[in-house]
């Protein structure tokens, strides 16, 4: 299709987008019910199973106040809505876009159109983000269902979600535009991803680790996710607190879309 048969109010990079969603028409009953069954699946068992136990533990007052004075539920869900977050963003910024690349040559396919390599890349990381969005509304409603969200800011933790995952994602564009093999991806997702989904606050106060191991939690993308909804949820959002959070995340997004960009162009202009 040459450019001038193009509408010129339609931008190519959604164009690119719309070609992922297409791709993946066929998942979609699946994407949906992993959607619904994985957050159902982690808050019955860690939330209420493993929460019981903890919350019979901290019965005291003074215990309680080591979770914001709420159930152990009402402070892992949200953890567990920014964690899966970020997992998609990470999965879905590694070895598909590698294949893409290498495997099934699916952005040479597109540049073959009038698509520059900017609208490739915005696409495939426009689709990421409407995946998180989906799945962070549903997690949410899943919440929602199991009675622990106390205030109208929860639907705030949506966007929250979506931008922690997409923070996520970006980096691993260029990581995965820079590798010769895909076999950096298993080590990175149990050597990082795994201690980020365990130690950036989601199932305990980061408060309880030694000082250094808190500053390194801290940096950490997945931390600012955590906070920000939790405190939606909570309806704990401090203004100030949260434009940190916000501006953490938009800076690693941006410099990490940055980096894939120049990364996707030498790539793919070989």
């Amino acid at each position: 299709m040459s450019a001038a048969r193009l509408p010129v109010e339609t931008p190519l990079a959604w164009r690119a987008l719309r070609a992922w969603c297409y791709r993946q028409a066929k998942t979609w009953r699946t994407l949906v019910t992993m959607s619904l069954f994985y957050p159902t699946l982690y808050l019955a068992a860690i939330g209420v199973g493993l929460g019981s136990l903890v919350d019979h533990h901290l019965a005291g007052v003074a215990s309680r106040a080591s979770l914001g004075g709420v159930s152990d539920l009402a402070f892992v869900a949200p953890g567990l809505l920014a964690a899966s977050a970020m997992q998609i963003g990470t999965q879905s910024a590694t070895w598909p876009v590698f294949g893409a690349m290498r495997w099934d040559r699916t952005y040479a396919s597109q540049l073959a159109t009038p698509l520059r390599v900017v609208d490739v890349l915005v696409g495939h990381v426009g689709y990421i983000v409407v995946r998180l969005l989906a799945t962070s509304v549903v997690f949410l409603a899943v919440i929602a269902a199991f009675g622990v969200v106390a205030s109208p800011q929860a639907v705030l933790a949506v966007p929250a979600a979506v931008l922690t995952g997409a923070a996520c994602a970006t980096p691993l564009f260029a990581l995965s535009a820079t590798v010769e093999t895909e076999v950096a991806f298993s080590p990175l997702q149990r050597l990082v991803v795994v201690p980020l989904f365990l130690f950036s606050g989601d199932f305990f106060p980061i408060s309880r680790l030694p000082g250094w191991l808190q500053a390194l939690a801290e940096a950490t993308p997945l931390y600012h996710g955590v906070a920000l909804c939790r405190g939606a949820t909570l309806g704990r959002l401090d203004h100030w607190s949260m434009l940190g959070h916000l501006a953490y995340l938009v800076a690693l997004g941006s410099v990490g879309l940055a980096a894939a960009r120049r990364r996707f162009e030498r790539r793919l202009a070989r």
